[in-house]
């Protein structure tokens, strides 16, 4: 099936949709669009350009995300589509949804606080457990699974847990 792209309103809505349910290669929970990693989608000269922005410069699963939009539009008949990966603005955690911050949690991951709290932007956070909820946690280490992860103990349920880092 080949899609017909002289209706870009429409067309641009169809690739949205598709290029945000890819999911993240390391937490697969989380679409690119719960994580704020799309940008944007255009219809231009009858080809698709979708725009992503890497949660940090050098994430590693930045190219196997721009394989797998590419790879679902084709299955969606968008052909020859283009992914362009843009630094600028950096990305945030600000970015990310609410459904998304809340799927982390579910997962088990804490998700990450508000960059405008000041405790956050001296690295003193009080990281809430994802297992019990309690507060009273503790960083066990700067990089947990990934590098936009850090690794926290809660001391309630002792249990170890991963916090998205604010970026």
């Amino acid at each position: 099936m080949v899609i017909d792209l002289d209706d870009h309103a429409e067309t641009r809505q169809r690739a949205w949709d598709i290029a945000a349910g890819v999911v993240d290669p390391e937490i697969p929970v989380l679409t690119i669009a719960d994580l704020g990693v799309l940008r944007e989608v255009a219809v231009s000269e009858g080809r698709v350009e979708v725009t992503i922005t890497p949660t940090y410069s050098g994430c590693p699963a930045m190219n196997m995300i721009a394989l797998e939009i590419e790879l679902a539009l084709e299955r969606a008949g968008f052909r020859d589509s283009k992914i362009r990966t843009v630094l600028s603005p950096a990305w945030t955690t600000d970015w990310m949804s609410e459904d998304g911050r809340r799927k982390l949690r579910e997962y088990g991951i804490a998700p990450p606080m508000a960059s405008t709290s000041r405790r956050a932007l001296f690295g003193v956070e009080q990281v809430v457990c994802p297992q019990c909820g309690s507060g009273d946690t503790e960083l066990l280490s700067e990089f947990g699974s990934t590098s936009c992860k850090a690794l926290w103990r809660c001391k309630s349920c002792r249990e170890p847990f991963d916090y998205f880092k604010c970026h």
